[in-house]
């Protein structure tokens, strides 16, 4: 299975720091935050993987290079300056990603969610078109985004979670998304939630936005002291 990385956003909450590096290139622990993701998937069997880029795309392309560093196969997916939103950025690289599902993961989280487990498992038979992972709803998002019911995604529910931004897709979902076009992801899985053609689980391990200065200084430390 393929995997992409979005790392097209330009980053306002972290602004200054953001003004100069992009985000995924933000350190914390002694590296950038998207080398920790490379590193699991990499560990996880990933071989190839596609990075959407836009703001400051030069220096995302120059750290990373072609991915060899990490076994990895890198390709880039372009995308015009304040980037084309989640699953536009997907619908734009879907030449990349090929015609089988594929693991999608936000550039500026942190986790040790172990992507092995979506790698062997893929999407469920069934017309399932996602599958999520939602965990716990922080601090800073505490009325969630979905319930979850029997392994499937509702648009609501008693008890709601927050999305990870670590899922699965098939790339029929993105179709009617024209190449270039400007879309959010949440357009797309609403009427397939009303489908019950969206899977999930609940993940209770490590899982940090690294949204704002604070946070990723937040990290930071925890990962210097616990390497």
């Amino acid at each position: 299975m393929k995997a992409m990385i979005l790392a097209a956003g330009r980053g306002e909450r972290m602004r200054p720091l953001t003004d100069s590096t992009p985000k995924p290139l933000l350190h914390a622990g002694g590296r950038p935050l998207i080398a920790w993701t490379l590193e699991s998937l990499a560990r996880s069997g990933v071989k190839e993987v596609v990075i959407n880029v836009a703001h400051l795309a030069q220096q995302i392309e120059h750290a990373l290079g072609d991915g060899a560093r990490w076994d990895l196969r890198i390709h880039y997916s372009p995308e015009p300056e304040g980037a084309l939103e989640t699953a536009g950025g997907i619908a734009n690289a879907l030449p990349l990603l090929g015609s089988a599902p594929f693991l999608v993961v936000n550039g500026d989280i942190f986790t040790d969610y172990p992507f092995g487990t979506l790698l062997t498992r893929g999407l469920p038979r069934g017309g399932t078109v996602a599958h999520l992972v939602l965990i716990d709803n922080p601090t800073h998002h505490p009325h969630g985004d979905f319930g979850l019911t029997d392994g499937q995604v509702r648009a609501d529910g008693s008890v709601r979670y927050t999305f990870s931004g670590i899922g699965v897709y098939d790339p029929a979902l993105f179709s009617e998304v024209s190449a270039g076009a400007r879309h959010q992801l949440a357009s797309l899985l609403k009427p397939q939630l009303e489908r019950g053609r969206v899977s999930g689980e609940h993940y209770r391990g490590r899982w940090v936005d690294v949204g704002t200065p604070e946070r990723l200084a937040a990290l930071d430390r925890f990962l210097r002291e616990n390497s």
